[in-house]
């Protein structure tokens, strides 16, 4: 059995007809009832029965030519998507950071869109945890084609392309000594408790780097994995953190403070596997990306 085979039993089938089968198939009759004969062998039913001069389904012809239908057709719609997706067309998986989602990431994508307006292409968006490990594993996974996160050393198959930055601020709840500064050598803050990220956050990493450049780490109170969920708790009362400059602060009971020393910024990438066969339309996204990156 193959799908020659399987797509002239579809054929025979719909016309009921050898002779006219044949030909809309471009074989001989010979050729078509060979076929049809080992096909009905190695099922080891018969397909079709006479009725004057045509043939027609068997009671096993009829339950055989639904599911080979809906088989082909699932067949077909594959091979046609992958011939899209080899001319520079189809679905794009991209998770991101919640800092990226709003104006950085739709820049890009609809800017890569409109660049591409003769192409169907599909982008999916996945929020995953918000966590850059839970991306990175998600991109080792084949669920994600493209990370837009922070950069995680030791991952050698991942290759890190910098797309933006976002500066980082002190933010203090209403009310506190702070409150009046417009900015601040960080040192200064080691004295007030903390609310700081979780280790599985990529931030943990940077402003541990940054209290290092002080000389010292102050008490962290709890810590958390979002950035909006650290600025929840510091507007609450529960003390000072260091988070990216953000919209939503301007709507949360917390005062930005512009960090005067030590100098940082954070980073955002774009990750993706390294040494992958990646889709024509992933390498040209990847692309638009790096030469339109926001640095």
């Amino acid at each position: 059995m193959n799908l020659y085979h399987l797509r002239y039993f579809v054929t025979l089938a719909k016309l009921e007809h050898y002779t006219k089968a044949a030909e809309l198939l471009a074989i001989t009759q010979p050729s078509l009832s060979h076929a049809i004969s080992s096909l009905e062998k190695e099922l080891g039913v018969k397909l079709f029965e006479k009725e004057g001069r045509n043939v027609v389904l068997t009671k096993c012809g009829q339950a055989f030519l639904e599911d080979v239908t809906k088989s082909l057709d699932i067949l077909d719609s594959s091979i046609n998507k992958l011939q899209m997706t080899g001319t520079g067309e189809g679905r794009i998986d991209i998770a991101q950071l919640r800092a990226v989602s709003s104006l950085i990431v739709p820049k890009l994508v609809r800017g890569f869109l409109d660049e591409h307006s003769d192409k169907h292409i599909d982008f999916r968006f996945h929020n995953s945890t918000g966590l850059t490990m839970d991306m990175i594993q998600g991109l080792k996974d084949r669920r994600y084609d493209v990370a837009f996160c922070s950069y995680v050393e030791q991952e050698p198959t991942i290759e890190f392309i910098p797309i933006a930055k976002q500066e980082l601020v002190l933010i203090v709840p209403e009310g506190h000594p702070l409150e009046s500064r417009d900015s601040i050598d960080l040192k200064e803050t080691l004295q007030y408790p903390q609310v700081g990220f979780s280790t599985r956050s990529g931030l943990h990493r940077v402003i541990k780097k940054l209290f290092e450049k002080c000389g010292g780490h102050p008490e962290v109170v709890c810590s958390v994995e979002e950035d909006e969920a650290v600025a929840g708790l510091v507007g609450a009362g529960f003390g000072v953190a260091v988070v990216p400059r953000m919209p939503i602060l301007d709507y949360m009971p917390v005062k930005p403070i512009q960090i005067a020393k030590p100098s940082w910024e954070r980073n955002f990438y774009m990750a993706t596997l390294k040494n992958v066969y990646q889709a024509p339309v992933i390498q040209a996204f990847k692309t638009y990306v790096a030469e339109h990156a926001d640095l």
